[in-house]
């Protein structure tokens, strides 16, 4: 019984995923027969056995009490942080408010100028000592003009999926094999705020791709497997394995996650400032996470500049609550549906959302090379997004939103409902039929 190693199903131990049977305790199934051999001396259960059997259990008595190893447990899992623990962001705050609350113990960690919308976004550090309410509601009494807010977390949306037949989705939606010249797909330039990208991946072999960073001096970027694949489905070439709904259109893609792959309001803000200052006519933001003052602030400011934005609607299910920047009422909440017109499992509901698009099992350009299929309604934002800047290029003072939910495919209840808002995406009459 001795050298027999105790394995539990829940702990791989650190092995490796070998399946050979070359271990040193390959044998230990026969333990059984060989103690019964040389117990019996191979003639099986006999008196001179039994005669030993009291100075067998004297001996096993004197031995010392083997404890058995305490079953591993799996941790309870750990929410996730909603926003950066010691910080406060700020939108609007005047030079002599700043140094009012320095002057109070507040610290400025960071500052931005916005170019496009004017002002500046900056981080505070609260005094020492003073918690985070306190703190927010400190910075709104010296500065009652400005917004000053949580500095909030936002995450991709997205689920790996588990298969499906792929290169369907774009049919679904009566999308054109290929962007026709009365589209003027070339003439489109569409923003990103996402992950990091592949510029090097196959699919934007002949892509108009500008991938920036909001921090170029930063040593770790944030993660490449979900942006690459958000902008091959907008402009990945259509010689590639993923050829995207606008492979002629132009795309500015900002990285604004961190290493642990996520945003922080502060980030999302500069982003969309820096998109704006590119003239972009619509900003994918395939990512979410809560309500917040500077946020909407900076969503806002790109509306009135007659900028489009296209946010995903959600994946942390149907009874979840509406999440941002998606429930923005300047924003286009886009939620998924399976190729069978049935709404995603996972996704949120409620009355923010706006129009529904694949979002099941699309296929969609991996980190490194070649392509899988995604889920979530990361992957159907996309498709609206693509949309409406073709709208835009048609008639750049239309309202694309409303011109989108007047054509969709109703799904569900009769007019606009909490799961597909006004219904499937139906890019049949974009191009003029």
């Amino acid at each position: 019984m001795a050298g027999v190693t105790p394995v539990y199903a829940e702990d791989d131990g650190g092995g490796s995923d070998s399946d050979s049977d070359s271990d040193s305790d390959s044998d230990s199934d026969n333990d059984g027969d060989d103690a019964g051999s040389s117990i019996s001396g191979g003639g099986g259960y006999n008196s001179r056995v039994k005669k030993s059997q009291p100075d067998l259990f004297r001996w096993f008595k004197r031995q010392p009490r083997q404890e058995r190893p305490a079953r591993k447990r799996r941790a309870a899992p750990v929410a996730a942080p909603r926003y950066v623990p010691d910080e406060i962001v700020a939108l609007g705050l005047t030079a002599a408010q700043v140094d009012v609350l320095v002057g109070q113990g507040f610290a400025v960690r960071s500052r931005h100028a916005l170019t496009s919308f004017g002002g500046e976004v900056v981080k505070l550090d609260p005094p020492r000592g003073r918690n985070l309410e306190r703190a927010r509601a400190d910075i709104r009494s010296v500065a009652p003009d400005a917004l000053a807010d949580f500095n909030h977390f936002y995450r991709p949306q997205e689920e790996a999926a588990c298969g499906g037949r792929p290169c369907v989705a774009p049919r679904l939606v009566g999308w054109p094999a290929s962007p026709p010249g009365g589209c003027k797909a070339a003439d489109v330039t569409i923003g990103l705020i996402d992950t990091a990208i592949n510029p090097d991946h196959e699919t934007f072999a002949s892509s108009k791709l500008e991938v920036l960073r909001l921090d170029p001096s930063a040593r770790d970027g944030s993660g490449r497997q979900h942006g690459t694949a958000v902008a091959s489905l907008l402009v990945g070439t259509g010689k590639s394995g993923t050829p995207g709904l606008l492979p002629n259109g132009r795309l500015i893609s900002v990285d604004a996650f961190r290493a642990n792959n996520r945003a922080e309001a502060y980030d999302l803000a500069r982003a969309i400032d820096m998109l704006a200052a590119r003239n972009v006519s619509v900003i994918n933001m395939s990512l979410s996470g809560p309500d917040n003052a500077v946020l909407a602030k900076a969503v806002e400011l790109a509306a009135g500049k007659k900028i489009s934005l296209v946010a995903a609607a959600g994946n942390d299910g149907p009874k979840a609550k509406a999440v941002f920047p998606a429930a923005y009422h300047n924003v286009i909440a886009v939620t998924a549906v399976d190729l069978h017109k049935r709404p995603y499992r996972r996704a949120n509901r409620g009355d923010y959302i706006d129009l529904a698009a694949p979002g099941v099992g699309v296929w969609a350009a991996a980190s490194i090379a070649g392509a899988r299929p995604k889920s979530g309604t990361s992957f159907a934002a996309p498709f609206v997004t693509a949309a409406v800047a073709l709208a835009k290029s048609r008639a750049p003072e239309a309202d694309a939103q409303k011109l989108l939910a007047s054509q969709a495919e109703d799904l569900g209840e009769s007019g606009k409902d909490d799961v597909f808002g006004y219904g499937l995406l139906n890019a049949r009459l974009i191009c003029g039929g």
